[in-house]
């Protein structure tokens, strides 16, 4: 099994350094674009199926990355984006970034620290999820030698990331940094055991 993991394409709040988590943003124009370049670089993989989050900034990427060719693609809740509660919305980055984003911002920069905002998901939360989707998909028989698309957002793909190479630490959790756009990270699967073969490729 092959595993193509990519991030969504831009979206408006993304511009805007606000926070998204479960806040259903589409992608933007300057998003969309990222989307067909990156088509483009994967228009000789032949995918099996697509799984994407059920966010339309997602879905649309899935969609785009697709376009022409019938390969069914499947909702799956479980590789949303990490919920931030009560935060989202926050302007978290920029001159004009909200004063309390302080506190927020220990996401990115002390995870370990960081503090669940009311309403909110812990990063052990989101890494449950998406582990256990992942090893439901490596035992799927019928995609033992299949390709498949995987379209999530920043924080859920670095769990995924994470929990195949099998790092716990939530002190590292960004140890390489938050996804680009539609980056796109490859990884093998053999006999259930994950192998990722590259990582944050963009073709943009």
């Amino acid at each position: 099994m092959r595993l193509y993991l990519v991030r969504h394409g831009e979206t408006a709040w993304n511009k805007l350094g606000k926070v998204q988590g479960h806040s259903d943003i589409p992608l933007n124009d300057y998003g969309r674009h990222l989307a067909k370049q990156t088509a483009e670089g994967l228009k000789d993989v032949t995918f099996d199926a697509a799984y994407t989050s059920p966010l339309a900034r997602a879905r649309e990427t899935a969609r785009i990355i697709l376009s022409g060719r019938t390969v069914p693609l499947y909702d799956e809740p479980r590789i949303q984006e990490m919920g931030f509660g009560v935060c989202e919305g926050m302007r978290c980055r920029g001159e004009n970034r909200d004063p309390d984003s302080d506190e927020f911002n220990k996401f990115f920069t002390d995870t370990a620290g960081y503090k669940v905002p009311k309403g909110g998901e812990s990063i052990p939360e989101v890494e449950k999820r998406v582990q256990e989707f992942l090893e439901e998909l490596y035992n799927r028989e019928e995609f033992t030698d299949k390709t498949i698309l995987i379209s999530t957002h920043g924080a859920s793909l670095t769990a995924m990331l994470n929990c195949i190479k099998g790092e716990t630490d939530i002190s590292r959790f960004w140890i390489n940094g938050v996804p680009k756009n539609c980056a796109v990270t490859i990884v093998e699967v053999r006999d259930g055991k994950p192998e990722i073969l590259e990582e944050g490729k963009v073709f943009y």
